[in-house]
């Protein structure tokens, strides 16, 4: 009879083996890309450690196209483009120096409201507002009594006071030009409208009514809702909130659903994207004169004299949802701030601050130019700069 007992064994032994190769393969190849991983993440750690605290000393100009500038236009920032303005007309240029529309008109005393893309100009005590975006004119809106006051949203929304002998009118149109809602304001009644502010989707207004109750002064801030929740209210008025001793010439939005208010003495934050409710309430303002106001990317500066004698300027600057992220000190005369998703941008015609919202400078130096304006664009560290006759694509090194 034949023996199989040698040969099982032998065979059962070389499974054995084959399968403790293939375990050891399998855990040497983990280890491996174990260390791999940890290899790149330590690189990746570094290089972003590294970037974050590398300081710019300078800039390299990567394109320059030339722009053509009446001497007694004024250029601001229209998103990622230039709006240059003045009397006679207004037209844009976008970051490649491409003029996407020509706007003429004849406005002495030029009301101006920005809001992402879009602006409205309107003229003061006349009778027109011209409302447009980055590719062409929305629409223009006449009025029948003297414009005092208008403000814009993100979605072409706009809104205008327009004066009137007993009453004054706080008229709210659409994209297209379509008058969506007409309110009054009476002084003897809710007071006169110092402030107006749309969200970004147009929903929301906000108005700052001022007005004299028994010899004091008393602000109310008030909300309409345009949507839905706003027809069930009377005159789409969903929320009131009353300040005494109180002026606030200053409403805004951070966003749909976070509004602020700045008065002579406090800092008021309301949430709520349908009935906007009070907050936060920053009362440290009482003391101190605010010089400057400025808001994008949903933050909100605060500029004032510095309470440092060692500088210049401070700027309290909030996030989205009315939380204070810094108070950030600085001497350079500012002409304009804005703000990026990391930090924001100090500058004026001859010299540049760039910081983080953790406080780090990224940059400051002086341009090499007089600059009238300067712009974000889609690039970290990479900006447009605009002087009298010339766009310049800077990236900063």
């Amino acid at each position: 009879m034949p023996n199989f007992e040698n040969k099982d064994g032998a065979g059962s032994h070389e499974r054995r083996d084959f399968r403790d190769k293939i375990r050891i393969y399998k855990v040497q190849n983990l280890y491996r890309a174990i260390l791999i991983i940890a290899v790149v993440v330590v690189i990746a750690i570094i290089v972003r450690v590294q970037y974050l605290n590398h300081v710019y000393t300078g800039y390299t100009v990567v394109s320059a196209v030339e722009r053509s500038r009446a001497a007694d236009a004024r250029d601001i920032r229209l998103g990622s483009s230039i709006l240059t303005y003045s009397k006679d007309g207004a037209h844009l240029t976008d970051s490649k120096g491409y003029i996407p529309w020509n706007q003429t008109y004849e406005i002495q005393d030029i009301t101006l409201d920005t809001a992402g893309n879009v602006v409205a100009i309107g003229n003061y005590n006349g009778r027109d507002v011209y409302v447009l975006d980055d590719k062409a004119q929305l629409c223009k809106i006449s009025t029948t009594m003297p414009i005092r006051n208008v403000a814009v949203s993100e979605s072409g929304v706009s809104t205008i006071i327009i004066y009137d002998t007993n009453v004054t009118y706080i008229n709210t149109y659409n994209a297209n030009g379509e008058l969506l809602y007409s309110g009054q304001a009476h002084m003897t009644g809710s007071g006169y409208p110092a402030g107006i502010a749309l969200s970004p989707n147009g929903k929301l207004l906000a108005v700052s009514y001022i007005y004299v109750d028994a010899g004091t002064v008393k602000t109310t801030v008030a909300f309409y809702n345009f949507g839905p929740v706003g027809d069930n209210y009377k005159d789409y008025l969903v929320g009131g909130h009353d300040y005494t001793d109180t002026i606030v010439p200053e409403v805004g939005f951070l966003s749909n659903s976070t509004a602020y208010a700045v008065a002579d003495n406090r800092l008021m934050f309301y949430s709520g994207d349908e009935q906007p409710s009070p907050k936060t309430e920053y009362l440290e303002y009482s003391d101190k004169e605010i010089r400057s106001i400025y808001s994008g990317n949903s933050h909100l500066g605060i500029v004032m004299n510095s309470d440092k004698p060692e500088n210049r300027y401070r700027m309290d600057v909030y996030d989205s949802n009315g939380s204070l992220t810094g108070k950030f000190y600085f001497d350079i005369e500012y002409a304009d701030i804005f703000f990026e998703k990391n930090g924001f941008v100090i500058y004026n015609e001859s010299e540049c601050l760039i910081k983080t919202y953790d406080g780090r400078t990224k940059f400051e130096g002086k341009f090499d130019s007089t600059v009238n304006v300067m712009l974000p664009t889609d690039k970290a560290y990479r900006y447009v700069i605009a002087d009298s006759s010339n766009m310049y694509t800077i990236q900063l090194n």
